[in-house]
């Protein structure tokens, strides 16, 4: 039998910040994968995420951030959104806040291979990839794991960080709130004619929102187009050069014609908000509590916050002590629940104003636009919030020379 303090199961992003995060607290550690280890990076991976300054501060702390290829980071100082077919536009600059960055575009797979490659060098946690468990007992004291191979995990906590379709939220039934966005993202990367000067842009067109994110090379950045199920399926069907012109009217040759220059991926996108995060000896975090439209880009710097903030409700309790840790549990779900829904909501507001040709809502969204643009203190918020640092951030989110 394999004794630890705390099991995790999941070992993406996610459930190896929480497992580093804890083991640095003191607590042993075992992090359960189906999945192989470090991901060999093509060039470059499709799937990315826009790293907050908040979420940047969470890897520095936990000492990942020097095991990232450093040579595939992207930071991004400017932010262009704009409405196609109309005058509304808005920029964001990190200027506008004394800032060096709003943050940066990296792919998931190289978040990932850092976090392992730190995890493998802490004495305090065991990893086991490319293993799946098989059943999971879980009582008011204790939980119980039994792995494919037979072989038991004892432990006093499971964290499942086992992604949007949790296993472990299915096997205890926790209720879940879930919304069909009506919309399919497909992601791929672009070639561009001119650079993106670091720059990430969004543009908002009838059926959903279309962002292009720099990548290390200045001529190549990854999208994330949301559109609707019967338009995603006809742009997967278009063979590549109709994609790519499909693709730069889309974006008004903001960066000149595009091409393609990787395979596209099309996925559906599902509103989840998990109504209990608490049962017994097991806790939710990341994409298995919640799942939101990426419009924002704030799926991945959710995750990584509530990781976080568990580590912070759990850093001085004694895992001997049952009912402390179940007050420190519960206290991680409210602040946490009350942080998703807040994100949720806002996410799904931006969805329904920013959607269809209404002449009204167009006008609206047109004015908004403009008026915030020329409104700096108004952005001078947006920026911040955008950034995750405002609201009550977890210790770890702080930056290391604010501490």
């Amino acid at each position: 039998m394999i004794s630890t303090d705390i099991v995790i199961v999941g070992g993406g992003s996610v459930g190896l910040t929480t497992a580093l995060g804890l083991a640095n607290t003191g607590f042993t550690v075992t992090v359960i994968d189906n999945s192989a280890a470090e991901t060999k990076l093509s060039s470059p991976e499709t799937r990315v995420s826009a790293l907050s300054p908040a979420s940047e501060a969470i890897l520095r702390n936990l000492e990942v951030w020097q095991h990232l290829d450093c040579a595939r980071l992207t930071p991004y100082s400017d932010m262009d959104v704009w409405e196609k077919d109309s005058f509304g536009r808005i920029n964001f600059n990190a200027e506008q806040v004394s800032e060096p960055r709003l943050g940066h575009i990296i792919e998931n797979a190289n978040i990932r291979n850092a976090l392992i490659n730190t995890a493998q060098q802490h004495h305090k946690i065991t990893l086991l990839f490319e293993t799946k468990y098989q059943t999971i007992h879980n009582s008011d004291e204790h939980v119980l794991v039994t792995l494919e191979n037979g072989a038991p995990i004892l432990a006093k906590l499971l964290i499942a960080a086992d992604g949007a379709n949790s296993n472990i939220r299915k096997l205890l039934k926790l209720p879940i709130t879930f919304s069909d966005y009506d919309h399919h993202a497909i992601v791929a990367t672009i070639k561009t004619t001119e650079p993106h000067t670091h720059c990430a842009r969004q543009v908002f067109l009838p059926e959903g929102p279309l962002a292009l994110l720099p990548l290390y090379n200045s001529n190549l950045c990854s999208i994330v187009w949301s559109t609707s199920p019967e338009n995603a399926e006809k742009l997967m069907a278009d063979n590549d050069e109709q994609f790519s012109r499909a693709l730069t009217a889309a974006t008004d040759s903001v960066l000149g014609p595009v091409s393609l220059h990787s395979k596209r991926q099309s996925f559906p996108l599902t509103m989840r908000y998990a109504n209990q995060w608490l049962d017994k000896r097991v806790v939710l975090v990341g994409d298995a509590a919640h799942t939101i439209h990426p419009l924002a880009g704030l799926g991945m710097n959710l995750g990584l916050l509530d990781a976080a903030s568990l580590v912070q409700q759990l850093q001085s309790v004694d895992v001997a002590n049952l009912p402390e840790m179940t007050q420190q549990l519960r206290s991680y779900e409210r602040w946490r629940k009350a942080e998703a829904q807040q994100v949720i909501l806002a996410m799904q507001s931006l969805k329904s104003l920013f959607e269809g040709n209404n002449p009204i809502k167009k006008l609206i969204r047109t004015a908004g636009l403009s008026m915030t643009n020329s409104m700096p203190m108004v952005k001078h918020e947006i920026i911040l919030n955008a950034m995750g640092m405002k609201g009550n951030l977890p210790t770890l989110a702080v930056p290391v020379e604010i501490i």
